[in-house]
């Protein structure tokens, strides 16, 4: 039995965390209890097959977090995103797509579909995205005639492309996460110059195949609308704009609404995509572009700044917190020969590589019910990581895979995180049925996206092999 510990300590983290008790003091507390047990038993004189040695690492392990230049680059995402949603960018954008695409059959849904890529591409944070669209668009979809579950499966799926569409905070946690796992895998295969892969890896990875979600979602949007008009009819334009309240006409809202986020996010990707700066210096680019985009706008007084820094340094503590204690949890794992336990078992899998794969995709996306995708990057991933790629998986591919794997997990019903937070925002008029029957067609998409990229890697790879 005691050779199942680490097993055990898995399983035991994971009923704490479904108790709601915070997730960094979760995984710090119950990894000392099972350090302190695993030190009492062998104190005892019992084998407990645990070796103490391990949490002598734990002091370089912190000034190593402390110390990471490419997590500098979460804070000032976090900040950047904090920023467009608290000035309101979000909400003249939409404006923007609404008068160019509401009047098509559909267009509405399309308009969504674009903000949210573009707010995807801009905030990186799933909830913020969800929650921002549900009250600016899902009360005028409604309004427009729309059936209630393709407005909300729409406004549900396209918030989540935040974990995908760079430059994602995900996308930042797990290529950090994935580079360390890399060159782990290498070393334990005797391989002494191990090759590194970066975010900015990741970043080019995901471009692709978020791109590829985007056009999946309009072309279900378009012929939901083709082949049921009632379920998403047109607008009229002059109505909508008087509505809307703005003045100057389409053009100038276009140009005040469409533009700015454009070259901001050009500005970032672009700026990582064509070599001249790391995500950790765009990062920085990116919120000061933000900063000045709210200063234009005139919606950034000295009351949203300290609401701003505020969530942003709430964010930034839970993420550096959440990572302690996963560092912590993983040497615990370690000394109780976690690691060779994991490794035997995937070895003795059936299908070998491929059937290895599959069950930690299962189990990625049955955690994503009850984990943020913060603890799985942290807790999962460090463990699994370098097994799956010492069996020969290509980083940045495996790295993509998780990602929209959790995507997946958070539309899922009956737990998805982007129903929940759709649900906190929808009126009461909105049954929870019509949220879960209008993310499914969404969901069949995100998996569809998954089987292709298994059988067809390179579009995940191709990108960054050509830089």
């Amino acid at each position: 039995m005691l050779e199942f510990m680490p097993l055990v300590l898995f399983a035991v983290i994971c009923i704490v965390l479904m108790f709601g008790y915070p997730v960094a003091l979760s995984l710090a507390g119950t990894a000392l209890a099972f350090a302190g047990l695993g030190l009492g038993l062998e104190t005892l004189g019992i084998d407990a097959h645990f070796d103490g040695g391990y949490l002598g690492a734990f002091p370089n392990r912190l000034y190593g977090i402390m110390s990471n230049q490419t997590l500098l680059a979460v804070p000032l995402f976090v900040l950047m995103g904090v920023l467009l949603e608290k000035s309101r960018v979000a909400e003249t954008l939409l404006d923007a797509m609404a008068m160019l695409f509401g009047s098509l059959r559909g267009g509405l849904g399309i308009s969504v579909t674009l903000v949210g890529m573009l707010l995807a591409a801009s905030t990186g944070i799933v909830g913020a995205t969800v929650v921002t669209m549900g009250l600016m668009s899902l009360p005028t979809m409604l309004k427009r005639g729309y059936s209630m579950p393709l407005a909300t499966g729409t406004i549900c799926a396209t918030g989540t492309l935040g974990q995908i569409i760079p430059p994602s905070i995900a996308l930042v946690l797990l290529g950090d996460v994935l580079s360390s796992a890399y060159q782990q895998a290498q070393l334990s295969m005797g391989i002494f110059s191990p090759k590194t892969v970066s975010v900015g890896d990741l970043f080019m990875g995901a471009l692709v195949p978020g791109l590829i979600l985007v056009v999946l979602y309009i072309a279900y949007v378009a012929v939901v609308a083709w082949l049921r008009p009632q379920s998403a009819p047109p607008a009229d334009r002059k109505e909508l704009m008087a509505e809307l309240g703005h003045e100057g006409g389409l053009g100038w809202l276009l140009l005040k609404g469409l533009v700015p986020p454009i070259v901001l996010i050009i500005a970032v990707l672009g700026s990582i995509l064509g070599g001249f700066a790391t995500p950790t210096e765009a990062s920085a680019v990116g919120a000061f572009g933000a900063m000045i985009l709210a200063l234009a706008y005139r919606r950034l007084d000295l009351a949203t700044l300290r609401d701003v820094l505020r969530s942003t340094t709430h964010v930034t503590t839970m993420v550096f917190m959440i990572l302690i204690g996963a560092a912590l949890f993983s040497l615990v794992f370690r000394a109780y020969g976690g690691e060779e336990l994991v490794t035997g078992l995937f070895e003795g899998m059936p299908g070998g590589v491929v059937g290895a794969t599959l069950i930690v995709m299962l189990v990625i996306f049955l955690l994503g019910f009850i984990l943020d995708f913060i603890e799985i990057t942290f807790v999962v991933v460090p463990i699994v990581g370098p097994i799956l790629l010492a069996m020969g998986l290509d980083p940045i591919w495996l790295g993509i895979m998780i990602a929209i794997n959790l995507q997946t997990s958070f539309l899922t019903p009956p737990f998805g995180f982007a129903l929940f937070y759709l649900r906190g925002v929808a009126p009461d008029s909105v049954p929870t049925s019509a949220i879960y029957k209008g993310v499914v067609p969404f969901i069949i998409l995100q998996l569809c996206m998954l089987l292709a990229l298994a059988w067809f890697p390179e579009l995940a790879t191709w990108l960054p092999d050509q830089f």
